[in-house]
């Protein structure tokens, strides 16, 4: 614009020049010559004015046209400041919801870590039992299984205590002692379950023995007893009462009954134990119980 204001300055000095000089040429003050000079130069200024204002419409058509296309960056730009905020949001969200996935992976390669520990101690326990037992297991008078979370050991009543009573016979003490030997130093919490079937108690003994409720926790307490004086822990011993209510077999039968007629002991690992409040599985709950 300076430009051109200068060239307009320029141009309007140039054309009173020459109106100065036309009108010296009429009184032959000037040449020809001169005059046409200055009418040439005012000529070329016309031409560059022409010029100049052609490009400064374009200029200032590009100049709105940049204005335009500024706001449009602009608000493009606002868009996109917009969007990169969303973005580091999701990307906070991501990274606390990675660090509470590592959380719990961490936490379940422990459990699993600790978890397969456990198992191979059952593992060596259940396969020391079953080398203590071998004659027991061959005689069928007790069963061994190793269950999810721990180990079950169904020892037959008939072996245990004679019947109506809850002495351990002495080939029943020889079986818990063997027991015994295994359990000292192995990390279980222990549940011995007495069980009966629904035969009455007779009448010699129902003073002693009013229901099979009583027997039963007699007897499991006879072995849990045992089990202490041969050096399991007293505080991780329990003794439970079943009575005739979780039978294995029908009632119906001798065998049947034969069979309901037992002493289970459970053992579940500690860790197992600590991290459930429930039972593992509705047979191992008490019904009732003593000690």
């Amino acid at each position: 614009m300076k430009r051109y204001d200068t060239l307009c300055l320029r141009l309007r000095e140039t054309a009173a020049l020459a109106l100065v000089l036309g009108l010296l040429l009429t009184s032959g003050c000037v040449t020809s010559g001169t005059y046409r000079l200055v009418v040439d130069e005012r000529d070329e200024l016309l031409e560059s004015k022409v010029d100049l204002e052609q490009r400064v419409r374009l200029l200032t058509a590009s100049n709105q046209s940049l204005g335009a296309e500024r706001l449009k960056l602009l608000d493009e730009m606002e868009d996109l400041l917009q969007a990169r905020s969303a973005l580091e949001v999701d990307i906070r969200k991501l990274q606390r919801t990675e660090a509470i996935l590592s959380g719990t992976l961490r936490e379940r390669e422990a459990k699993l870590a600790s978890r397969g520990e456990e198992l191979r101690k059952l593992q060596g326990t259940y396969e020391g039992l079953v080398a203590d037992l071998q004659q027991e297991l061959a005689d069928g008078q007790i069963e061994i299984e190793q269950l999810r979370s721990g180990i079950r050991l169904n020892l037959a009543q008939d072996v245990l205590f004679a019947s109506g009573s809850a002495e351990l016979s002495r080939a029943g003490t020889a079986v818990v002692n063997k027991v015994a030997g295994r359990l000292k130093t192995a990390p279980y919490r222990i549940q011995v379950q007495g069980h009966t079937d629904p035969i009455p108690i007779r009448s010699t003994l129902r003073d002693r023995f009013p229901t099979n409720w009583e027997l039963a926790a007699a007897r499991a307490s006879q072995v849990v007893r045992l089990l202490a004086e041969q050096g399991v822990r007293p505080d991780r011993l329990r003794a439970v009462s079943f009575g005739e209510y979780r039978p294995v077999a029908s009632n119906q039968t001798a065998d049947g009954r034969a069979k309901n007629r037992r002493i289970e002991i459970r053992l579940e690992p500690l860790a197992e134990a600590h991290r459930s409040v429930a039972p593992a599985d509705p047979s191992s709950a008490p019904a009732a119980g003593a000690p």
